[in-house]
This record gives C-alpha cells, sequence and structure tokens, in this order.
C-alpha cells in the first residue's frame, strides 16, 4: 500500500474514532453504535484493500 494511502486511511479511522467519542460526549447512543460500525466496517475494507494490493504486487513480480 502506497504512503498516501495508507495514510488516507488512517487519518479517516482516526476521525471515525474521534466521532465515537463525540457522540459518548452528546449522550447519543445511536451515533455510537453507527460510528462503531462504520469504524470497524472501514478498518475491515483498509485490510482488504492491503491484501488485495499485496497479492497483486506478488502476482506481478512472478510473472
Amino acid at each position: 500500500m502506497s504512503r498516501g494511502l495508507a495514510l488516507l486511511f488512517a487519518v479517516i479511522g482516526t476521525l471515525l474514532l474521534a466521532g465515537i467519542s463525540f457522540a459518548i460526549a452528546l449522550r447519543e447512543p445511536l451515533l455510537v453504535v453507527l460510528f462503531i460500525v462504520l469504524s470497524i466496517g472501514f478498518m475491515g475494507f483498509g485490510f482488504a484493500t492491503k491484501a488485495k494490493m499485496r497479492r497483486k504486487r506478488e502476482a506481478s513480480g512472478k510473472q
């Protein structure tokens, strides 16, 4: 994964986690759950993207 893409994932992930703390401060349980689900989904998407890019890089290196 390129540094720019990794930075983008890190920044967005951090903002989502900050959203959880903001929702907790507002005492909004639905927002807390929403941000938790979004955070988990986004982190999973990031791991899947990284794995896909690694497989693609390894496949092109073997040819």
